[in-house]
């Protein structure tokens, strides 16, 4: 990819050096306890390989919710995000084909009468969640009588349901199944309610870099890049996502 189009580059990476957005509230793409500025994960390994390979410096930007990454790469703040490929973020933001599949569930607690995926979406149901991530984006548009508590990041939104006794806590399965080792009695439900595909987002308006992060992230999956990164960092849970 060095011998990408300069002036791909220079539309990736106005200023000369690749900004690369990161979520740290997303533990299975950075690792619990990285530094904001110098993360540790799959995300940010995929960054520094994409800004390797297409012989630019790079410097990572820090964020502490899917939201706020979300307008920065809108905004153009940042100049790639790691973050999930949903069709309202598709509006202001261009994505590539999906890296990772992240499997969505809820947690309910110890004696709930909730047995299923189908017993949630009923009156009467209260479902925590972190705030704008893509999984409550999903839930916004798909349940029609539960109804969703957000709270800002994942960490909060555990906090929330367990402090208020709320009767669902959404959110990506790998995590789920952690907390339930936490919490007596508590259970995981079975199956998904969605998946989240992560990707890498630009501007909207930036086809020429759209095209560049398009086929890194399709050599990143054909060369097992992807793959690897998911053991070095020990991740369980998640899917590469199949060749687009």
């Amino acid at each position: 990819m060095k011998n990408a189009p300069d002036e791909a580059k220079k539309e990736l990476a106005p200023g000369g050096t690749l900004r690369i957005g990161i979520n740290h509230s997303n533990f299975l793409l950075v690792n619990p306890g990285s530094p904001p500025g110098a993360p540790r994960g799959i995300a940010p390994d995929l960054g520094a390989e994409l800004a390797r390979r297409l012989g630019l410096p790079f410097e990572y930007v820090s964020f502490d919710g899917a939201g706020k990454l979300a307008d920065a790469v809108k905004d153009a703040a940042v100049d790639v995000g790691f973050i999930g490929n949903e069709p309202q973020r598709a509006e202001v933001i261009a994505f590539s084909p999906p890296y990772l599949e992240l499997p969505v569930t809820y947690l309910v607690p110890a004696g709930s009468a909730i047995r299923s995926l189908g017993d949630v979406d009923r009156a009467g149901v209260r479902v925590s969640v972190s705030a704008r991530s893509a999984y409550d984006l999903f839930l916004t548009r798909h349940l029609k009588h539960a109804v969703l508590v957000r709270s800002e990041g994942i960490p909060a939104s555990v906090k929330a349901f367990a402090e208020q006794k709320l009767e669902a806590l959404a959110g990506l399965k790998p995590g789920l199944m952690d907390e339930a080792k936490k919490l007596a009695g508590a259970r995981v439900l079975d199956g998904q309610v969605t998946a989240v595909l992560q990707s890498v987002g630009v501007p909207k308006k930036r086809a020429a870099a759209a095209r560049l992060v398009h086929d890194f992230v399709e050599a990143a999956k054909a060369e097992g890049v992807v793959a690897r990164a998911v053991e070095k960092h020990g991740v369980r849970g998640v899917n590469v996502a199949p060749a687009s």
